[in-house]
């Protein structure tokens, strides 16, 4: 009865969280959350932390942007839900037509929309299968594509995520992704992928190619503007559909609306999930015209896709990059980022890399004496982080990347306080202090 007594309201609550939800969701931080704002979380004892996780790449308009939940709420009094397959809404159509405009003027462009970015991956399958009727799906060595059976089989991590969850889904061919910190070249990729068409699947049977533009989970690796060119150029060649991954790219995190963007490429398929809908369930597909339109009546759908609150939201973050120039605000908090990661990487030799583009930027975590991946590292520096009041989370094939996914309406004092929390961090990790 005394521990009770004495136990935090966050202790209290980590204890019941314990009892009452499985294992197999692990919560990265023992922290329960009362209230959030901007790139700031206090727990339910009150104290304050800095948040530069955001949801894992949800929040690149903050927690609880004004814009935001104003347009929710005057959605909450309109319509909640109807099911977009039983009666259209306003909100999901604007929203198709404001995604649609910002892909190649060019082409016409539809959207349908999901619940999760799992979702959002199995439907671009099903389209890109519904247009070609091929069945080859081609994926990368450490790509992230969702929990499901078939996100978890297009994901290249064997743990956590493929523990022995199969049989896995079939028709999935695999690639090395690009790496230059490792030397995997891409002309090395680019061999791996004319034998995969010579040894395993012609190309005549591959429905699509779907990579992510910057891997996530995988490492917050680019992929180089000549690979991107390269896939396009033999999708175009082969009548494969590229499909982009941008659920945690998407949005501004990279600098531009979408990462494809910077190799100045248009892909077939766009999957986006995450920050669209600033922290309300939301997911789509945006796809050309005649693509999307592969699949027939009844084909595509599910009930909770296109939520109107989520819809509401979706297009109240819209506004808000438009209006506070978050685009520009990512290029410019990024280089900050990036500046001051390159000096700590000089004072701090466990860190191997630094890279990223925009404002997703990541630094590899590695025993400097051997240069291998340090795994044990990387969570000590996480955890020191967190006693200091800085959320971060790591990445990487190995679990030795530490992420930076704040959100970009981060403000300089809040940046150089989270680095200076992370400078102090990585000297307790390493023993300076």
């Amino acid at each position: 009865m005394s521990d009770m007594v004495t136990a935090t309201n966050n202790e209290i609550w980590l204890d019941r969280r314990e009892k009452g939800v499985p294992r197999g969701v692990v919560t990265a931080h023992p922290l329960v959350v009362d209230h959030a704002s901007g790139s700031e979380v206090w727990d339910t004892d009150g104290k304050r932390y800095l948040d530069f996780v955001g949801g894992i790449g949800v929040l690149n308009v903050g927690h609880n942007h004004p814009m935001v939940t104003a347009a929710v709420k005057r959605q909450l009094s309109q319509v909640t839900h109807v099911c977009f397959q039983v009666a259209a809404y306003p909100v999901y159509i604007s929203l198709a037509e404001r995604l649609n405009q910002l892909m190649d003027k060019n082409t016409a462009f539809q959207s349908v929309f999901f619940t999760s970015g799992a979702e959002a991956v199995e439907n671009a399958v099903k389209i890109a299968r519904g247009y070609t009727n091929r069945p080859g799906i081609i994926a990368f060595d450490g790509a992230f594509h969702g929990r499901t059976l078939l996100g978890t089989t297009l994901t290249g991590m064997s743990q956590p995520y493929k523990q022995n969850f199969g049989p896995f889904a079939g028709g999935i061919y695999r690639l090395p992704f690009p790496n230059e910190y490792r030397q995997i070249t891409e002309q090395y990729c680019l061999q791996a992928l004319d034998t995969l068409f010579a040894a395993e699947v012609s190309p005549e049977q591959v429905a699509a190619i779907i990579i992510e533009p910057v891997q996530g989970d995988g490492g917050f690796l680019p992929a180089p503007t000549s690979f991107m060119q390269a896939l396009r150029e033999i999708t175009h060649k082969h009548g494969i559909l590229l499909i982009c991954d941008e659920v945690q790219t998407g949005f501004g995190r990279t600098g531009k609306m979408f990462a494809f963007e910077h190799s100045d490429i248009t892909p077939d398929l766009v999957t986006v999930a995450k920050s669209l809908g600033g922290g309300l369930p939301i997911s789509g597909v945006v796809g050309k015209k005649d693509i999307m339109n592969g699949p027939l009546p009844g084909g595509l759908g599910g009930t909770y896709g296109g939520n109107a609150l989520a819809c509401a939201a979706a297009l109240a973050v819209l506004d808000v990059m438009e209006q506070e120039d978050l685009l520009l605000r990512s290029i410019k908090s990024g280089k900050k980022l990036n500046k001051r990661l390159q000096q700590l990487a000089e004072k701090y030799p466990c860190i191997g890399m630094v890279r990223g583009l925009g404002f997703m930027q990541a630094v590899e975590i590695i025993d400097p004496d051997t240069g291998k991946e340090d795994a044990e590292l990387t969570a000590a520096i996480l955890k020191a982080a967190f006693e200091k009041g800085l959320l971060l989370i790591k990445c990487g094939l190995h679990r030795n990347v530490i992420r930076f996914l704040a959100p970009l309406v981060t403000t300089d004092s809040q940046l150089e306080e989270a680095l200076h929390i992370f400078d102090i961090a990585l000297a307790k990790a390493t023993g300076r202090i």
